[in-house]
């Protein structure tokens, strides 16, 4: 068995009149985050961590923001996308761990729906997504609440040949 590991990152403005999505679901609070897509920083890190373990670039490589096609797109459908391409090359998830950084709103209450969104996209048992949050102490433009952060790791595992 093979196995690799990538990181990914991801941030965005936080801005009023946008929905505010996290792992594919919509969390309530008065501002949203800004992007070509849905902004979901997320699924943008988890995107970015799986494409790093298989030596496939970014994000903005495979959906970049000049290309009409992923205005307003669904992350999630973004994910999808990506598994694909592992797919093709014999890789599977093993395990995804990611942080959510953001003075507001809470999301403890929102995690395990986000898990639950996000385990099926990878194709893997919920016991294999980790979600925490954490603040930003009020430092820095996460501690103004101008942005959010998220940091994912994924390993991903190839059969030998």
């Amino acid at each position: 068995m093979t196995v690799r590991v990538g990181f990914g990152f991801d941030t965005h403005r936080l801005v009023e009149g946008r929905a505010f999505w996290l792992g594919g679901v919509q969390v309530p609070h008065v501002t949203g985050a800004l992007g070509h897509s849905d902004a979901d920083v997320l699924l943008h890190a988890i995107c970015d961590a799986l494409l790093g373990a298989a030596g496939l670039g970014d994000i903005g490589h495979h959906f970049p923001d000049t290309d009409a096609r992923w205005k307003d797109a669904d992350s999630k459908v973004l994910l999808k996308q990506v598994m694909a391409l592992l797919a093709g090359r014999g890789w599977r998830v093993g395990n995804v761990d990611s942080t959510l950084v953001l003075e507001r709103p809470k999301i403890k209450p929102h995690i395990e729906a986000m898990r639950a969104v996000i385990a099926p996209l990878l194709g893997i048992d919920l016991g294999a997504v980790s979600i925490k949050a954490t603040t930003n102490e009020q430092l820095g433009f996460v501690g103004r609440e101008e942005g959010v952060c998220a940091y994912a790791v994924a390993l991903i595992e190839k059969a030998a040949s």
